[in-house]
């Protein structure tokens, strides 16, 4: 119970210190004009205070993954409560807070043009098609996943709840954002609150047997925990994900000293809802019914149901589950609205006639609900791979911005550094990669990330020579190279 609480305490803290400090490099500017006022289109570029931007922000990002995710992570035993606070305070907020504010610095640009700007054009076209399977993977899942568990607490069949999820995106995903997003989202993050703070409190209240901090490995399989811990707990502590949704939030955010709160904050409440997960899953499965057990069973949402309902009896525990069912729709909904946004900006179409958005969300709607029909749980195995991967694009982006601003680099190269090493390892150990012995993983794996440093480098040399701001995206598209191109002649 004791490294329960002083994780919860360590990483209010961290918002208060190292939140601070991260603003402090950025050097957030209060009198500079956001692109929700610069460029408002009162479709995606829409003013909104920092309340509704906040609850937005973190139903966005939250999903089922800061459950999900440290609920399986829970299996390793505490040693995933030290990679939830280190990796959420010192990674997964300072990836949200920059690449928040690094695309309101750049007109509300999303992933794959900061990635072209600063990293180059061809990772512009390769993150622009990862984050378009990646976001596509996620919102279908995030369609079948809540259809599932409203199908298993009511009589209706789980086609008619499909079919009405997705008429709910189709709605979310092409009004403008203040119509239905900014209106009902106060009300789900409430239900989200509700279900995450009760479930703690009855932690708490009820003494549960909440194991202290040890860095031995409890996985039954004696599944390493470099790199699988990392991996396996994305939401929560680090996930590329988020990169695709902060964007949605630059282009509505008033001001920038509010990105404090709504990007490395709402990242740290993530990480408060992960850690109450991933103890109750390991505190209520100690005796004769294992965690391992219940997971083989029926998964993850197995236990969100078990949890819920010990914890908060029938009707509160209802209510728990039905916030957990909340998460998935609201960050389904903003993936296709993600999903759309990047297109339009990468094909450069005028998004504020309806048409031209409903042009690009219908095919996205269709291949969706065919993968529904699909067995793609092969292709899901690799979404935290490709998580984190984008993760690991985002903080070198982070990383160029800082290394060109001449500001502390070192808080976004060190996790960098750090996740590159994850995910080349996970690629070649795991199953679905090459599944090399770990030895040979870990040897692949450093010459990986010497040849992502080396590349990185060469591309610092190339900024560095030409004249770049690091602020101002090029007009009419954010492909720097054609400027480099100009400024070397």
């Amino acid at each position: 119970m004791i490294t329960f609480i002083l994780s919860i305490v360590l990483l209010v803290v961290g918002y208060f210190t190292y939140g601070k400090f991260v603003e402090r490099v950025f050097v957030a500017d209060r009198k500079r004009q956001t692109p929700a006022f610069s460029m408002r289109d009162d479709i995606d570029y829409v003013p909104m205070n920092t309340t509704r931007n906040s609850l937005i922000q973190l139903l966005n990002i939250a999903g089922v993954g800061p459950i999900f995710g440290p609920i399986l992570g829970a299996l390793y035993g505490p040693v995933a409560f030290v990679w939830i606070v280190i990796g959420c305070i010192f990674a997964g907020a300072v990836h949200d807070y920059l690449t928040g504010m690094i695309s309101i610095r750049n007109h509300g640009a999303h992933l794959p043009q900061l990635a072209g700007k600063f990293l180059g054009k061809t990772m512009k076209h390769v993150v622009n098609g990862f984050a378009i399977l990646l976001l596509l993977l996620v919102g279908t899942v995030f369609v079948t996943s809540p259809a599932a568990l409203l199908a298993n607490m009511t009589s209706l069949s789980l086609t008619l709840i499909i079919l009405a999820i997705f008429a709910y995106y189709l709605i979310a995903t092409l009004l403008p954002i203040d119509k239905v997003i900014g209106r009902i989202y106060p009300y789900f993050g409430a239900l989200l609150l509700f279900s995450a703070a009760g479930i703690g409190i009855g932690l708490v209240v009820t003494g549960a047997p909440i194991p202290e901090l040890s860095f031995q490995n409890m996985h039954p399989d004696n599944a390493p925990i470099f790199p699988l811990l990392f991996l396996t707990i994305s939401c929560g502590a680090l996930s590329g994900f988020h990169a695709t949704q902060t964007p949605i939030i630059s282009r509505t955010t008033e001001n920038e000293t509010s990105g404090r709160k709504i990007f490395y904050g709402m990242m740290i409440a993530e990480g408060v809802i992960a850690m109450i997960w991933a103890a109750a899953a390991m505190s209520l499965f100690q005796g004769e019914q294992s965690l391992s057990d219940v997971l083989a069973a029926g998964g993850p949402a197995a236990v969100v149901g078990e949890v819920s309902t010990t914890m908060l009896g029938a009707v509160g525990g209802t209510l728990a589950v039905l916030g957990v069912i909340v998460l998935p729709i609201t960050s389904g909904d903003t993936a296709f609205r993600s999903a759309r946004m990047i297109i339009a900006d990468y094909l450069k179409v005028e998004q504020k006639p309806i048409v031209k958005r409903i042009l690009i969300a219908l095919p996205l709607f269709v291949a969706s609900y065919a993968l529904t029909h699909m067995d793609f749980t092969l292709l899901w195995r690799y979404f935290s791979w490709a998580n984190q991967t984008t993760a690991v694009i985002a903080l070198w982006t982070g990383t160029m911005y800082l290394v060109l601003s001449r500001k502390p680099y070192l808080i976004t190269s060190i996790p960098a550094v750090f996740m590159t090493m994850a995910t080349f390892t996970y690629l070649a150990y795991a199953p679905i990669g090459f599944n090399l012995p770990l030895q040979t993983s870990y040897i692949v794996a450093a010459l990986g990330t010497l040849v992502c440093i080396a590349l990185f480098m060469k591309r610092v040399r190339r900024l560095s020579r030409a004249t770049f701001s690091v602020d101002e995206p090029v007009p009419g598209a954010l492909d720097q190279d054609a400027t480099l191109a100009t400024s070397s002649r």
